[in-house]
């Protein structure tokens, strides 16, 4: 993955086969992203490169991330549960996203127009990292998918392992799941997870 903040904007984030393509996301959207740059850089925060991707600091705390898809590309504000939102613009990033936090452009154009809003909504999230403001810690617990609990009703040793982990990594399993949209796809996963659940591992853990 890319370590240099102009390799993003000119190769691309070096995490798929298309970087340093013309199909590359990152390059689809250079022009939108090259704008969105712009107002970003304009608040004076410190520009990096984390996880591959720009990322925007102030006080010491991450602040923003960019981001680009094949069919749009993306401001994600970290605390968004701090983010009052009058505008209305800010959407969650995925069906396991509780908290609205991220813009999302699908065409080029639409940093430039929105730029007023984005200033003031970087220019809160600014403000809480000063303050040092976070926001409340969320724990409700995620409710497992249909197949999980069929799973674990039917397999009392899997039940036990499950019940047994963290709550971070029960939760990476219940994120992993519910990324499936056919019901089979979601047992087999439960199924390749069995050993590693025993294990006391998360999803993502080897």
């Amino acid at each position: 993955m890319i370590t240099e903040i102009e390799d993003y904007f000119t190769k691309g984030c070096d995490r798929c086969a298309r970087f340093n393509t013309p199909q590359c996301s990152a390059r689809i959207w250079s022009q939108g992203q090259d704008e969105l740059r712009r107002i970003l850089r304009a608040t004076g925060m410190t520009e990096t490169v984390k996880w591959a991707h720009p990322t925007y600091m102030h006080a010491g705390r991450n602040i923003a991330i960019m981001g680009a898809f094949q069919g749009d590309f993306r401001l994600t504000f970290f605390n968004a549960a701090l983010m009052k939102d009058p505008e209305g613009i800010l959407e969650p990033q995925g069906p396991n996203s509780r908290t609205p936090g991220m813009i999302r452009f699908t065409d080029q154009d639409g940093p430039k127009r929105l730029e007023p809003v984005i200033s003031a909504y970087l220019r809160e999230a600014m403000g809480y990292a000063e303050e040092g403001i976070l926001p409340p810690r969320d724990d409700r617990p995620l409710e497992l998918p249909d197949e999980l609990v069929e799973a674990l009703d039917s397999d009392p040793e899997l039940a036990e392992g499950y019940f047994a982990l963290t709550p971070g990594r029960q939760k990476s399993y219940i994120i992993n799941i519910n990324g499936a949209k056919a019901a089979a796809t979601r047992f087999a996963r439960i199924e390749r997870f069995r050993d590693k659940i025993l294990a006391g591992k998360g999803a993502l853990e080897r």
